[in-house]
């Protein structure tokens, strides 16, 4: 099967008005998906107009500033620079990546609706538990069940196939299930498992009690 991969980019207008200019620092770091990334350069003109000084980092393969849920390398290739980031975009699994990269202040902006804020530290630290738990959860458990995606850019089976290697010399006991589309209820029809180990996007491992693969050290 051949595929095609078109950006879904953002295409409507939007006022920056909402963006409180007096609660930023002076320097800030910009980053975004690929929905807005015609719409760094608008918003980083407006913030150098309004006295900051703007960074923007890049990733190996991607745009400047641009983030994926498993590469917040643009944000880790400058957080030294900056005192916080402006994250450009919906959703708060991608600000979640990138406090838990940085450690530090994360604003954002919502084009779609015109929404600014911080997102507030008991949020992340709540973020933080939660991948705690996930981790003793491995560390406790003898059954597991990896997960891995058939979805290009999301497959992860070599990595998985080692994993299930490593676990198995440690008298583990490691299941493999792929999938295109990830049904959650599906997975109580195993409830032999103890731990599911997400291979695919870390996004969900952000609501479901899954280890993400990338937390994992054997």
């Amino acid at each position: 099967m051949r595929v095609l991969f078109v950006p879904a980019k953002y295409k409507g207008s939007f006022s920056l008005k909402n963006i409180q200019i007096k609660n930023l620092p002076k320097i800030i770091g910009l980053v975004t998906t690929i929905q807005h990334i015609d719409s760094i350069n608008k918003i980083k003109d407006y913030l150098k107009n309004n006295n900051k000084k703007i960074i923007i980092g890049k990733s190996k393969t991607l745009h400047y500033g641009q983030i994926l849920g498993c590469d917040v390398s643009a944000a880790t290739s400058i957080q030294n620079k900056i005192q916080a980031f402006l994250y450009i975009g919906s959703g708060k699994f991608h600000p979640f990546q990138i406090a838990m990269a940085t450690n530090k202040p994360i604003f954002i902006f919502n084009p779609l609706t015109e929404q600014f804020k911080l997102l507030e530290k008991e949020k992340i630290q709540k973020f933080k538990n939660r991948r705690k738990g996930q981790k003793l959860k491995f560390l406790s458990s003898n059954i597991f069940g990896i997960l891995v995606s058939t979805k290009p850019g999301q497959n992860k089976l070599k990595e998985a196939l080692q994993l299930k290697k490593k676990l198995e010399k440690q008298k583990k006991e490691v299941y493999i299930f792929t999938f295109d589309t990830l049904d959650i209820n599906q997975l109580e029809n195993f409830p032999d498992i103890e731990c599911w180990i997400n291979t695919a996007c870390p996004g969900l491992s952000l609501e479901n009690p899954f280890v993400w693969i990338g937390d994992i050290k054997i």
